[in-house]
Parts: structure tokens; sequence; C-alpha cells
């Protein structure tokens, strides 16, 4: 084993929350380390975490890709564009979303260059002292010790114990790999994973039943937009089954034979290929020697208060391994504040106003409270919402479908909430992040000037109808 290695902050994962944090540490001048395990599809170093290298961005690759595909046979005509019989190449998509994942992966190393973030490639574990022992791909050993301490590694897919990852069970890494469109596709968990990835597929000719064990689709999201959600992607094929509690698979000659049980009894259903996303776990495992002192949950998530100290000195934790949601957004704010904090700045994240997307067609976002969620706790509101129907933009683009919704404390005004269905709402959500960031009132994004015609004047109007005075609607 070398001589260890001295830095002020060691980071232990280079996904989204830990390359921020490690970034930020280095830019506020600090001698900074990140450890990072992952290996990219040629087996070489790749930094970036899921997110990067099998999940946001190649799943959101994989969407656009197939949604062009989509729109020539469904949306094109309405243009008066015309040509001949639509094709997909699922090799050259592949190809084309693994060349957008390497340039994005060599960036972060770039900047970790740039930075002067001295990056180990291998399994870091944290030992007592504030050691972080790392066993490199090579076999090697290095010892990294640092004043500071930063967990961030990550999250992994949860495997059923009848439903073991192979050539034909998959997870989200297996089904951004198909060498072709299977012509059966199973899915089980309707979440985000379920209906993006089962999206991609159905838009490419798959078959896509889709089997959910919670009664109510999309129960997180606002009622309304959930029931809307429903309703758009029954129309575009996907079979979405609730209530149905999944029992065994077996792989056989003619394809993935699914056993489930609803409220009709026993049932089965045979898939070429079956995609599990039933959640994700904190990737804790071996993550740390005994005699640490920090403690990890019942979930295996890592123990932290509300600015992610562990409670041992100088380690924290950030991102997916620890309380909230697992999302890199969330992780990316979360590891600035610690590198923030660590330098003795302010650091902090908030909560309330961290949104969340799902990039359907037509997309979701919300931030903040639901309807159902204010009444459960007698917080007196006022809604208004106004369609994209009646948005001239979204009229012209042929992508009509969905509402924006305003929730407004009825006393005060102050935006408690916002839930968006539609075209590229991924984008429009953020008006409502940063309204409720600075409290501001339904009355205040009223009475903000929106382009026209643009897609945002659905959020103005809705705003505007929570005091029902929205102009292009009857109140």
């Amino acid at each position: 084993m070398s001589e260890q290695q001295q830095f002020d902050v060691v980071v232990i994962g280079g996904g989204p929350a830990g390359y921020h944090a490690a970034i930020r540490a280095a830019q506020l001048g600090l001698k900074t380390a990140c450890v990072d395990a992952a290996l990219g599809k040629d087996g070489k170093p790749a930094l970036g975490g899921t997110c990067l290298r099998v999940g946001c961005i190649p799943s959101k690759a994989l969407l656009d890709s197939s949604r062009q595909f989509w729109n020539m046979g469904h949306i094109f005509d309405q243009h008066g564009i015309s040509f001949g019989k639509a094709a997909i190449d699922v090799k050259k998509m592949v190809a084309r979303k693994d060349a957008i994942v390497k340039q994005f992966t060599g960036g972060i190393a770039a900047l970790f260059k740039a930075n002067k973030v001295s990056t180990f490639f291998g399994f870091g574990q944290l030992q007592p002292g504030n050691v972080v022992a790392v066993k490199q791909h090579d076999g090697s050993t290095v010892e990294l010790k640092g004043t500071n301490v930063i967990l961030a590694a990550g999250s992994d897919s949860i495997e059923l114990p009848f439903a073991k990852f192979g050539e034909h069970i998959v997870d989200n890494v297996g089904a951004l790999d198909f060498d072709k469109v299977p012509k059966r596709l199973g899915v089980i968990g309707a979440g985000v994973i379920g209906l993006e990835l089962g999206s991609v597929w159905k838009r490419l000719g798959s078959e896509v039943t889709i089997l959910e064990g919670l009664p109510d689709f999309l129960p997180a999201a606002d009622k309304e937009v959930s029931k809307l959600a429903a309703r758009e992607f029954k129309k575009q094929g996907l079979d979405i089954r609730l209530g149905c509690k999944v029992s065994n698979t077996e792989v056989k000659k003619d394809g993935v034979h699914v056993s489930y049980t609803d409220d009709k009894g026993e049932q089965s259903i045979v898939v070429d290929k079956l995609l599990v996303c039933v959640g994700r776990r904190p990737a804790t495992k071996a993550l740390l020697a005994d005699g640490t002192g920090v403690q990890l949950s019942p979930r295996g998530q890592i123990e932290v208060d509300e600015h992610c100290h562990t409670g041992v000195d100088g380690v924290w934790a950030i991102g997916d391994c620890v309380r909230g949601p697992m999302l890199a957004h969330k992780g990316f704010e979360e590891g600035i504040a610690v590198a923030e904090l660590i330098a003795g700045l302010p650091g902090h994240v908030n909560f309330d106003t961290i949104p969340y997307v799902i990039y359907t067609e037509p997309e979701l976002a919300w931030v903040g409270k639901t309807e159902e969620q204010l009444k459960a706790e007698g917080i007196p509101y006022k809604a208004g919402s106004f369609p994209f129907a009646a948005v001239g933009r979204a009229v012209a683009m042929a992508e009509p479908a969905g509402f924006v919704k305003v929730l407004a404390h009825a006393e005060t005004d102050t935006i408690l909430g916002m839930h968006l269905i539609g075209a590229n709402v991924s984008e429009l959500v953020h008006e409502g992040v940063l309204a409720m960031e600075f409290k501001g009132s339904a009355d205040d994004l009223a009475r903000i000037c929106h382009a026209h015609p643009s897609l945002s004047e659905a959020v103005h109007d809705a705003a505007m109808a929570v005091h029902k005075r929205a102009i292009h609607k009857a109140n």
C-alpha cells in the first residue's frame, strides 16, 4: 500500500451529488479528491453516476429519438408532411445515446482536471478517522485521509428475488440497450422509469404491459394530473394495470412468463422482455468499515441531519444514499451546499421547492403541495387552472393536451404548489419553483408579462384564474 495521501475533502462517488460537491469544494480552494468505481460500456472509468451513464441522460436521448419516430406516424400528417414508410435503426439509435453519454462523462473528467480535483478509480470504503481506503481497478489499494469526507455512493436498482436480472429480465440499464424492438415488453412498476422506458419502446412498436402494485396511478402527483396522464397513455396504447401483485417469473422458450394477482384473481402474461423497476436502494453495502460511527437507517440510508452531516466529525452524506427524493438535481444542490458549509459559507437546500418531472408524452411536472395534501393538512387554498388547448402555441404545435394548475393560500395568496401536464412542462415548472423560492403570490405571477405566443401563457392564465381573472377561459 502506498503512503497515505492528505486532502481537505474526499468524496466517495462521482455521480450528480459527488461531482458537484468535488468541483465546488475545489473552486473554494480546498484540496479535493473524488473516488468512483463505475465503468462505462467500453470498460473504462466513467464519471457521472447512474444519472449520466444509465439513467437521466441516456433515457432522455432514447425518449427524444422515439418521440421523433412516433411523431412521424401520428403528428406529421397534421402539418401536411408526408413521407415513405418510417423505419427505426435501433442499433444506430442506441449508438447515438452511447455517444452522448461518452461526451458528458468525458466532460466531467475535463472539469475535474480544470478544477484540479484528484480522481481515484475504484471502490472507496470509509475507515475510522476519516480515512478512505480505495481498492483500485488494477488491484492496488491507496489510502486517502480527508479532513472532511463526503459520502455520495448513490443507489442501485432493486432486484426482485423471483425476477433476477439477465438477458430477458432487465433493469433500466438493460432496457437502454436492447438491440431490437421487443414485440412484447412487460414492465413491473408504473413509476418514472417504467413509464419513460415503457413509452420509448411503445413508440417504436412494442406491445407494452405495465403491472403496478398500487391501486392508484401516480399517487404522488396531483389527482387531476395523474387522471389525465392515464387517459393520454391509454390513447398511446400503453396497457397499465393497477393493483397487480407479481408473484413469479419464469423464462421459457416462448418468452418470460409473469404471474400476478389482481382483484380478479390469478393472472399471467407472456412477454419477450421484462423490465423490473420497483424502486432503488441506497448503494451503501460495504461503504462503511466497522467503527466509523456513521449510522444507517433500516432502509440502508445514511443518517444525516438537515445539513447532511452524519454526526461524525467531518463526515457528510448526500444524494441518493440519504433521506429525501432520489433525484439528480436534489443531489446537485446537496453537493454544493455541503462544499460551501465545509468552507465556512452558508449552505442550504429547500426540500419544499424541489421540482419533480416525468419525461413522458405529455410531460408531467410539479412542485410543492398537491390539492390532496392541502386538504389533508387543513390548509385553506384557492386553485386556478388553464388548459393548453386554449394556448395558441400549443395548438400550433399540435400538442394541446394538458393544463397548468396553480395552488395558492386562500388568505395570503402565497403559492403553495404548481402542477402541470403537457408539452415542455419540464421547463415551465421552474416558474413555480422560482416564485415559491421568493415567497411569491399567485397575484405576483399573474402580473408578470409573459411572451405571446408561448406555452408559458398557460402558467400566466392559471395564476390569473386563482382570482377568477383569466382572460382566455370562462371563470
